[in-house]
């Protein structure tokens, strides 16, 4: 395919939220024609709403998207390096638990900044365009037709080679998909809802820190009071008081309602060459493990690959696709289910710590063989459904090397309590000189 062929190719994203931009990124420098239809304003000049918006972990997949496009180290340099986990408890001990080695770390990221810089790396190129206020209300896959409604509210027909659905968990283009035939769907929304506090910055350093709550819907439907919630903070989060605020504290409880959290998961991501679907909208994910963003942009990541592989053939890479980020999202969907079980419930476990430790044991002395699943989540490229299988190998060799352990303490325990104890009979059989005594004392013979 000649460059001639390239600049004839119009390519229509929906969503111009963080996956959207990137992806329009990685398409703009192959020369497309790429065109963004954003349903919101541009958000780089209007006030954005609070409190609908998990702050974003940024770690390595996410990373190596953003490099693929020269934003890596603008991005990072606004990033704050996370470097483990911290466990208050109620008597006001708190506890790290690293989240890798002492050179490891994610970055806690403005999911808002992050979007401006990317619309704005976007509009860098002359073959982009972002249209704000444009939402989809039809999508043609087999025609290559979509109708967008702008802000003058007269429908429009755009005749595109190539539709790219990145319009989050509730997406437009999905629900045409969903009528083809064996495309299948399903979708989870967990009891735990989320809500988003602030805690102002000290000094006036202009450093202020989100953070989010989470808990079950029916604990937050009982807080109906500012007395409520100050009780419910003072009993289960009593050093958070100090840093927020009481006052603020109940501002921002009661601003927004708690917000759901869903996991979508569906197949195929695309319909023949003129669909596709990336980031939430082919697999939104709970964000238990800091992987939605990530995933997402290794999403634009692996495309921009493989369409280096097959020379930009839309119907060779949108298969490829399919079949490579399928097994790949529905791995780390479930792995964010599972830590969505292991945050609520276990991180207080001590014999999930001793497990931990024992992992971070196991890396160091064997690193290319023992790797914890963090790591290979957050600090590699593993193919996310590889981990997983890497993962249950561990934890059999593991459960296996402890049960051993186990065992041979057991039976050793056993022996030397056995063993000193008192002489069984058959010790006298090795010690015939004592027969004499022996029977002398018992009465049994007389010399």
């Amino acid at each position: 395919m000649d460059s001639s062929d390239i600049q004839r190719k119009n390519i229509a994203i929906i969503g111009g939220g963080l996956v959207g931009s990137l992806n329009a990124c990685f398409l703009a420098k192959r020369n497309f024609q790429v065109d963004i239809y954003e349903a919101r304003e541009d958000i780089r000049v209007t006030k954005s709403a609070r409190g609908r918006s998990i702050n974003l972990a940024l770690s390595y997949r996410g990373r190596q998207a953003l490099k693929a496009i020269g934003l890596e180290d603008q991005v990072v340099s606004q990033g704050i390096p996370m470097r483990a986990r911290m466990i208050h408890s109620l008597s006001g001990k708190k506890s790290a638990i690293p989240y890798g080695t002492k050179s490891q770390y994610i970055l806690s990221i403005s999911r808002e900044n992050l979007n401006k810089d990317l619309l704005t790396a976007v509009e860098k190129y002359s073959n982009a365009k972002v249209h704000f206020g444009h939402r989809l209300v039809k999508c043609n896959p087999e025609k290559g037709v979509i109708t967008v409604l702008g802000q003058d509210k007269v429908p429009k027909d755009v005749t595109c080679d190539l539709i790219v659905g990145c319009d989050g968990a509730f997406s437009t283009v999905r629900t045409y998909l969903m009528k083809k035939p064996r495309f299948d769907y399903s979708q989870q929304y967990i009891p735990h809802g989320y809500m988003e506090l602030n805690i102002p910055p000290k000094n006036g350093d202009n450093k202020s820190f989100t953070c989010t709550l989470f808990m079950p819907f029916e604990e937050f439907e009982k807080l109906l009071t500012s007395s409520d919630v100050l009780d419910f903070f003072q009993k289960y989060f009593p050093d958070s008081i100090p840093l927020i605020g009481k006052q603020a504290l109940v501002q921002d409880f009661f601003l927004l309602p708690a917000q759901s959290m869903i996991s979508v998961k569906c197949s195929s991501f695309h319909f023949k060459s003129h669909c596709l679907l990336m980031g939430d909208a082919a697999h939104a994910i709970v964000p238990f493990f800091g992987q939605g963003m990530n995933a997402g942009f290794e999403d634009c990541l692996v495309f921009d690959e493989l369409m280096d592989k097959f020379n930009n053939d839309f119907s060779m890479c949108l298969p490829e696709f399919s079949r490579l980020r399928i097994p790949d999202d529905h791995a780390i969907s479930d792995l964010s289910m599972y830590n969505y079980i292991e945050m609520r419930a276990h991180v207080n476990s001590r014999w999930f710590i001793f497990r931990k430790n024992i992992e971070r044991l196991l890396h160091a002395i064997m690193p290319s063989t023992f790797i914890p699943l963090y790591t290979m989540v957050t600090f590699s490229r593993i193919r996310y459904h590889e981990a997983v299988l890497h993962w249950y190998w561990q934890k059999k060799v593991i459960n296996g090397g402890l049960f051993l352990l186990g065992t041979l303490i057991a039976v050793s325990g056993t022996y030397l309590l056995m063993r000193y104890k008192s002489p069984s009979p058959l010790d006298y059989l090795r010690r015939p000189s004592e027969w004499v005594t022996y029977f002398q004392n018992t009465g049994h013979v007389s010399l």
